[in-house]
């Protein structure tokens, strides 16, 4: 759960997964396009692509070959542990 948290503490790896929300199976090509131009973040596709490592390390990201292409989707799974964890009570405190 550690890189979970480790991923999601860097605005710009938050700014990929937003992105990602919003359409999945983008490349690199086309986040770094989107980063830049939607959130102003103007990174290298080095960079960019270490932060996708990141969040693919920590379970955020999926990715898949196509052709010349890596392709890459957001997967919300791990965040459910987190909720799983830390229960969000149903009813309020008691007195």
């Amino acid at each position: 759960m550690t890189d979970i948290y480790r991923a999601l503490s860097e605005p710009t790896r938050r700014a990929i997964l937003d992105e990602l929300c919003k359409r999945d199976e983008q490349t690199l090509f086309e986040l770094c396009g989107r980063l830049a131009m939607v959130h102003g973040i103007a990174s290298s596709r080095q960079a960019v692509s270490q932060h996708l490592a990141v969040l693919e390390e920590a379970g955020l990201v999926r990715t898949k070959r196509k052709g010349r292409s890596k392709l890459h989707w957001f997967d919300g799974t791990p965040l459910k542990a987190i909720g799983k964890r830390w229960p969000i009570p149903k009813k309020g405190p008691k007195p």
